[in-house]
């Protein structure tokens, strides 16, 4: 009996510290996507981004209309092509669509990769600013702030804002 009554006073003990503790422990929240957004790096790097993503999108959106022309064009002629005609045109037409899957899904990975390239210089300096920013507050954690992990935080402790500042002051880091 003394046994578990010193353990119990033990982990009630433990718990009464544990939540000193805590109330002692500073934790802070950085929006990183708007960050990102904002600093004007990310500004330059979003708009060169679209740029090459418009450019891109007009290419495709032109073969996309020709490739339709085309089917269409062989839904009218199918109905006087012979067997052999209908089939070469179909495959010609098939072919075509997988070349243009292929440019389409090629495309979406090279913006992907320029996004990768443009934005990652940025966010590893945004990172080393938020771990800067800790030191000097005193912050134990810096959580990422978006409606799926962060449900609420005091605005004392909201240091996005900080952050675009300070990133914005110095530019080339």
């Amino acid at each position: 009996m003394k046994k578990a009554f010193g353990l119990m006073s033990l982990v009630i003990a433990g718990i009464f510290s544990f939540g000193a503790m805590a109330a002692d422990m500073k934790i802070g929240v950085v929006d990183m996507q708007k960050a990102l957004q904002t600093v004007e790096a990310g500004k330059t790097a979003k708009a060169q981004l679209e740029k090459e993503f418009n450019s891109k999108k007009k290419e495709l959106q032109a073969e996309e209309n020709s490739i339709k022309k085309l089917g269409d064009e062989f839904k009218k002629q199918s109905l006087v092509m012979n067997d052999e005609a209908r089939a070469k045109k179909q495959g010609e037409i098939q072919e075509r669509i997988m070349k243009f899957q292929e440019v389409t899904t090629r495309a979406q990975m090279e913006i992907q990769q320029k996004e990768q390239e443009l934005t990652k210089p940025i966010v590893t300096r945004i990172r080393n600013i938020i771990s800067e920013l800790a030191k000097q507050k005193g912050y134990a954690i810096i959580l990422e702030k978006n409606e799926n992990t962060v449900l609420f935080s005091q605005d004392k402790d909201e240091l996005t804002s900080e952050v675009i500042s300070i990133y914005n002051k110095n530019p080339k880091g």
